[in-house]
């Protein structure tokens, strides 16, 4: 029952936002992003705790005003999503617009698939979307969530224009085929793992346990990984699809040495990439959660 409420209200906003023009939807759903600021206090905690481990050089004004900055993105980022249905091959490059296309096209062009490396930073979700409108559909991991009826939702509008879906369960055999085939999928590895699927690394100078599927997918099959993360350009009024060079993956011999010094290869990519842009990271997640054996909690 409790599933089916939540279903209904989400279902409700999503449909009412969709109707609206594009300027208007952003509007409110910026305007519901503040709104969860206000109340959701446990998520600003969390957001406020992070912010406290990554930047302690910072004040609290600058790690609040940063902090503000993530919801006013999310809120953003929901009513793109809302408006996915109206979006066409022809009006695309209104809402997204590539830079740096050409590592992309040249990693493909390898014919040895593209690990399309990725986190929870702007809008995400418009990375695969947006993608797949200009003509390049591409695999996406994805966790189930609880919710089956906002499961189906979701996955309804992430594969509207050939995107498929790959769940947990079948990520590394998906990944493999797909890397085999020479396709593409994108991979957000920027959240908290546990042992044996994460390994610890540093992140923002912190022991974070990370996935390593993605330097295992890549040193086994020889894929090509390129950073890319849609980002908000408030000057343009729009999103930026960034691609960056492909990645020179780090081969000594050490299989496992390896798999842990690629994935801190590109969880500092990743890094690089939230400190240019802190106010549209997924903060209010606890991204430090697993912490090494007898070391104390950080939540």
């Amino acid at each position: 029952m409790r599933y089916r409420l939540e279903y209904a209200v989400a279902w409700f906003f999503i449909k009412l936002i969709g109707l609206m023009p594009r300027p208007l939807a952003r509007a409110f759903g910026i305007a519901l992003g503040r709104v969860v600021y206000l109340f959701h206090v446990k998520l600003r905690r969390v957001g406020e705790r992070n912010l406290q481990l990554a930047f302690p050089e910072k004040s609290v004004r600058e790690r609040t005003r940063i902090l503000k900055g993530v919801f006013t993105s999310l809120g953003r980022q929901l009513a793109e999503v809302c408006l996915f249905p109206t979006y066409t091959r022809e009006n695309v490059s209104e809402v997204v617009v590539y830079d740096g296309f050409g590592n992309f096209e040249q990693a493909l062009q390898r014919g040895k698939g593209v690990l399309f490396l990725t986190a929870h930073l702007g809008g995400w979700e418009l990375s695969a979307f947006a993608h797949s409108l200009y003509g390049h559909p591409l695999h996406v991991l994805m966790r189930s969530l609880d919710n089956p009826y906002m499961d189906q939702l979701t996955r309804e509008y992430r594969t509207l224009h050939g995107n498929r879906m790959l769940d947990k369960d079948e990520n590394v055999r998906g990944l493999l085929a797909a890397m085999r085939g020479g396709e593409t999928a994108g991979v957000l590895m920027d959240t908290n793992m546990t042992p044996p699927q994460g390994v610890f690394v540093k992140f923002f100078g912190i022991d974070a346990c990370t996935a390593s599927g993605v330097a295992r997918i890549a040193m086994r099959t020889n894929a090509t990984v390129v950073p890319g993360f849609t980002v908000w350009d408030s000057q343009l009024g729009k999103y930026r699809l960034l691609f960056d060079p492909a990645l020179t993956l780090i081969r000594t011999g050490d299989e496992e040495a390896d798999i842990v010094s690629n994935t801190q290869l590109f969880t500092s990519v990743i890094e690089g990439k939230i400190r240019q842009y802190p106010d549209q990271w997924l903060w209010v997640h606890r991204r430090w959660k697993t912490r090494p054996p007898g070391e104390a909690g950080l939540y």
